[in-house]
């Protein structure tokens, strides 16, 4: 971060949800929470869009004690988007 001065990396959450396959498991995609855990980086996750009905989330990760920087930039895309929504139950969905 610091060689390309970068305040922060923006990655998707974790790829969108998928229905449960009871005979080959879950289709997991992969996500970006493992990168700022494993190097004990602050991250903050957002709500970043919805696909099929269902939010994806949006991540900020930052340097060490960045985190009221990484606050500022998450609230900024909330309020610029409005992507966050009220939950709702939703019973089944049509693929």
């Amino acid at each position: 971060m610091e060689e390309h001065k970068l305040d922060a990396i923006v990655a998707p959450t974790l790829g969108p949800a998928c229905p449960i396959d009871l005979v080959n498991g879950d289709h997991w995609l992969g996500g970006s929470t493992d990168l700022s855990a494993i190097s004990e980086y602050p991250s903050i996750s957002v709500p970043g869009a919805t696909v099929q009905g269902l939010p994806v989330g949006l991540t900020f990760m930052g340097k060490r004690w960045s985190e009221p920087t990484l606050i500022k930039f998450a609230y900024a895309f909330e309020q610029k988007t409005k992507v966050r929504k009220p939950p709702e139950f939703i019973p089944s969905l049509n693929w």
